[in-house]
């Protein structure tokens, strides 16, 4: 498995995301400051509503902005077989009689992403339950009262 593509992959997505935000918030910000949403009576709050939604919109871009910068700056490192999990790994882990696959990542926390062989990787971002359970685990230990056994860490 190909972290660097991963991790490129999660990068990519986070990017589209903030495009998508910053689209969005030009759309809202026309919708505040265009002659629609001039006022025509002493109860017309089109202009007001459409202000509180651009300043959602602004408020969302700039979450977007702070979560691919810091997927830029973080060097996300390579682990052996018997490290520590900590931030930046990939993790494989037998569930259900299946494999899942799991990125720790600063940031795109809730984002799959397929990888070159088909598999589905999830990240973690640093608020994941599942995330502050893996975190000091090893490969062979279990996550908990889950069934989750600890595959390999890359």
């Amino acid at each position: 498995m190909n972290k660097s593509a991963i991790v490129d992959t999660v990068r990519e997505q986070v990017r589209a995301q903030y495009e998508r935000a910053l689209a969005a918030l030009a759309g809202a910000t026309e919708a505040a400051t265009g002659d629609d949403t001039k006022a025509e009576g002493k109860y017309d709050t089109r202009g007001l509503e459409a202000s509180y939604l651009a300043a959602g919109q602004a408020e969302q871009a700039d979450e977007w902005a702070e979560s691919l910068a810091q997927l830029e700056a973080f060097e996300f490192p390579d682990y052996d077989l018997e490290d520590p999990i900590g931030p930046g790994a990939l993790i494989e882990v037998d569930f259900n009689d299946g494999l899942q696959y799991f990125l720790l990542s600063p940031a795109g926390g809730g984002l799959t992403c397929e990888t070159g062989d088909g598999e589905t990787v999830t990240v973690l971002g640093p608020s994941a339950p599942l995330r502050s359970q893996l975190l000091g685990k090893t490969t062979g230990d279990a996550v908990g009262d889950s069934g989750m056994m600890i595959l390999e860490v890359l």
